[in-house]
């Protein structure tokens, strides 16, 4: 049974029309790519999601179950945008990862996303990197090598510095079996199972077909990651902020309370979760208030755990030497007093004006609340000739 499996969570990152989104069809035989303005215009716009278990037969690892052959690891994935405009879905992306897949097409090499993506795994702290080196099948063995030496140049000194480099072709299924080992030599992160639970809600959904019966309708769904703790059928949570209420111009925030209806992993329903694997968690609340991800951003956590909304934050922070995302070079200039900064605080994203510097120290009040946990890290964006790129990061002071 895959609960019994190890689990990991595996982000898919790179740059657009690199591959990510093949090979995890590959891996998985799932497009994430699900959504109709996603199919139509060819990138990914929100976080895909596909899982998968990887088998292993004898010294070789497949990810067919084959007679003889054992259950090796649990893998789901998150497949982030490569698209340059989508900055802040990828930083969600990398805030429920545990690993990542870095996916540089041979016949392009490094472009500007791949360098913005890798320093969002930094940020984000994710050690374990994985390096795919897709499309191997388009370049002659010399441009192949030549690509080689320059991903290795790239990485030198990022926490990516050691990382193995893997060729492969997703879409002629070349070298499939060299990734699946690599994932499962991945040591699995340490799981905190005896603290408050801390449910990260990366979508939101409403799954009943329309037209249902109300005698047959399905309460509204989250998905997303268990940090930390464990969440069981019939527990009563909170979620916080919770529902958007706008009167006049004003936004009010109202926590949610409901009760745990049950708890999915995979293609499988299990009674009772502990951190690993992304999960999906039927609820009673009405699926109005859940449909269309209207609750991405949320934490969820039994009643009475979470601290209250917070409308100013103060951060310690790290800024880059140069802009990334874009083409040449380019300063980053320090951070100034009313200053707008994007912020990401795990699968949240809010933005900030600037109220106070002292030093690293930065306090901002916030557009939108966030459930501000001490010691979460925290990616921080400006907008640079109308784009949000990645200026530095930091860590919730308080």
């Amino acid at each position: 049974m895959t609960k019994e499996l190890p689990e990991l969570n595996v982000g898919v990152v790179g740059h657009i029309d690199h591959g990510k989104t093949t090979l995890l069809s590959r891996l998985t035989g799932k497009f994430t790519d699900t959504h109709s303005e996603e199919l139509k215009r060819g990138i990914t716009i929100k976080l895909g999601y596909a899982d998968m278990t990887i088998y292993k037969c004898g010294n070789k690892f497949t990810i067919e179950k084959k007679s003889g052959c054992v259950p090796a690891r649990y893998i789901s994935f998150i497949d982030a945008p490569g698209h340059e405009m989508l900055m802040a879905t990828m930083l969600s992306g990398a805030a429920i990862i545990d690993s990542a897949i870095l996916v540089i097409a041979a016949n392009e090499g490094i472009k500007p996303q791949t360098k913005e993506h890798l320093m969002a795994l930094q940020t984000k702290k994710i050690q374990n990197i994985i390096i795919v080196q897709n499309k191997i099948d388009l370049v002659t063995k010399e441009q192949a090598l030549k690509n080689y030496k320059e991903i290795k140049e790239f990485v030198k000194g990022s926490s990516a510095e050691n990382s193995v480099i893997i060729p492969i072709s997703a879409q002629q299924g070349i070298n499939i079996e060299e990734l699946l080992k690599e994932l499962c030599k991945i040591k699995i992160p340490e799981k905190k199972i005896n603290e408050k639970p801390i449910f990260l809600v990366a979508r939101s959904f409403d799954i009943n077909k329309p037209g249902t019966s109300i005698d047959k309708l399905r309460g509204g769904v989250l998905g997303g990651i268990l940090k930390k703790g464990k969440l069981k059928i019939n527990d009563e949570i909170e979620i916080k902020p919770g529902l958007t209420i706008k009167k006049s111009d004003d936004y009010f925030y109202k926590t949610l309370t409901t009760k745990i209806l049950s708890l999915h992993k995979g293609g499988e329903e299990v009674k009772e979760i502990i951190p690993g694997a992304s999960i999906s968690i039927e609820t009673e609340l009405d699926p109005f208030l859940t449909k269309t991800d209207s609750l991405v951003g949320c934490l969820a956590s039994v009643k009475n755990s979470l601290p209250e909304i917070s409308h100013k934050i103060k951060i310690s922070s790290e800024i880059f030497q140069e802009v990334l995302g874009i083409s040449g070079h380019q300063k980053v200039e320090p951070i100034k007093t009313k200053e707008t900064l994007m912020l990401n605080i795990n699968t949240t994203i809010t933005i900030g004006i600037v109220e106070k510097i002292n030093k690293n120290e930065i306090e901002l009040n916030l557009t939108i609340p966030v459930i501000a946990l001490k010691h979460d890290n925290v990616g921080i964006a400006r907008n640079i000739n109308g784009h949000w790129r990645l200026i530095g990061f930091g860590e919730i002071l308080g």
